[in-house]
């Protein structure tokens, strides 16, 4: 049985694959304005960053603080407004490196809204949106599966689990 999932999220010991449970808008503003603890993933497929073993469950309780980034697998280009808005927002961002130290210790660089990263930020409280990622200290192994974090238009990334930011903007 083919399962088609939609959300994928990077923890420090696992990527987990899998769609959401009643999601009633866009990935970035559903982690930013969750309430909850936890976060309901239906077919699910965990797999360990370290043997690369995976393990798939029907139903996966997430907790939201484990996440360090995640991404919606969404076709962009049949989306006008999104990518009109997009176009506009391009000039507005700017060049940054984060870190997230800990299990994992991962950088990424890419293009985001001024200051986002800050708890002060007044368009988002949790997470925040990153364009052109990068992604160093990611170890794949050549997995198929892990290996398309690399290669993400866009990822979600928590704001909260962030140890380190070079802002090339002072």
């Amino acid at each position: 049985m083919l399962t088609l999932t939609t959300d994928l999220f990077l923890t420090d010991c696992f990527l987990i694959k899998g769609t959401v449970e009643n999601k009633y808008t866009r990935l970035s503003r559903m982690l930013d304005g969750h309430r909850q603890s936890f976060l309901k993933l239906r077919d699910a497929t965990l797999i360990d960053l370290a043997s690369r073993e995976r393990i798939q469950t029907p139903l996966l309780q997430m907790n939201l603080d484990e996440i360090l980034v995640a991404h919606e697998f969404l076709d962009e280009a049949g989306d006008g407004t999104a990518a009109a808005l997009a176009r506009e927002q391009e000039a507005d961002l700017q060049r940054v490196r984060l870190f997230y130290t800990g299990n994992l210790n991962v950088e990424l660089a890419g293009k985001i809204r001024p200051r986002a990263y800050e708890i002060d930020d007044k368009a988002t409280r949790r997470f925040f949106v990153m364009r052109e990622p990068q992604l160093r200290g990611f170890q794949h192994g050549d997995d198929k599966e892990l290996k398309q974090m690399l290669e993400l238009p866009y990822v979600i990334l928590n704001k909260s689990r962030l140890s380190y930011v070079y802002d090339f903007n002072g």
